[in-house]
């Protein structure tokens, strides 16, 4: 069967055509991307210090522009991941006493943060509390060795400043000034043996770039 169209007919959906596709040309597009975190990570041990790598993928979302002054979103969603059933031939029991430290960005203001989501966490749920321009995360645990786990998506509402651009990063830079910090509590032939861990994310990519403007 023909379907016949009448001129008019075709004259709006073709200028209907062209005002959608203008309006996603120029419509700002949201900074997305997935990274493999790589952390740093060194265990005090009664034997003495043992470094270890952890690796956590994070999917990071922010718009691309913003206005000067205006509010935005970060949003920073750690994948799931496993606690390692050993580590340098180390047996994991469990690990408890977890913090997560995310900084505000340069160039923008800290309004508020939410945490959604994140699964085998332990009976407590996590918490955000934002000190000296860091977002601390943290939650007791524990997560027994070898079980999945799910970090809780972190959502950073911010103000743009006047200019320049809106980066977002974990923190971290050395076992003294660490992003990541657990205690592992580790099965030996003298009994369990907490180890304090520090870790930082090395290197530590940018997940997210804002340009102000």
């Amino acid at each position: 069967m023909k379907v016949a169209l009448r001129r008019s007919s075709l004259r709006a959906l073709a200028v209907a055509a062209i005002a959608a596709a203008t309006v996603v040309g120029l419509a700002p597009t949201a900074s997305a991307a997935a990274h493999d975190i790589t952390f740093d990570c060194r265990a005090k041990t009664p034997i003495g210090d043992q470094q270890a790598t952890l690796t956590q993928t994070v999917d990071a979302t922010a718009p691309a522009t913003v206005a000067p002054g205006g509010a935005l979103d970060i949003v920073v969603d750690p994948t799931p991941n496993d606690i390692p059933g050993e580590i340098n031939g180390n047996k994991i029991k469990e690990v408890k006493n977890f913090t997560l430290k995310v900084p505000i960005p340069a160039n923008s203001t800290y309004v508020s943060a939410d945490l959604t989501g994140g699964s085998g966490l332990g009976p407590t749920p996590p918490e955000i509390k934002v000190e000296n321009g860091i977002a601390v995360v943290t939650f007791p645990g524990p997560i027994a060795g070898g079980a999945q786990f799910e970090l809780p998506t972190i959502t950073a509402h911010l103000t743009a400043g006047q200019s320049g651009a809106i980066e977002s990063k974990l923190y971290g830079a050395s076992y003294d000034d660490p992003g990541l910090t657990f205690t592992a509590v580790i099965s030996s032939i003298i009994g369990d043996v907490e180890a304090p861990t520090s870790c930082f994310p090395n290197p530590n990519p940018v997940l997210t770039t804002t340009t102000i403007g």
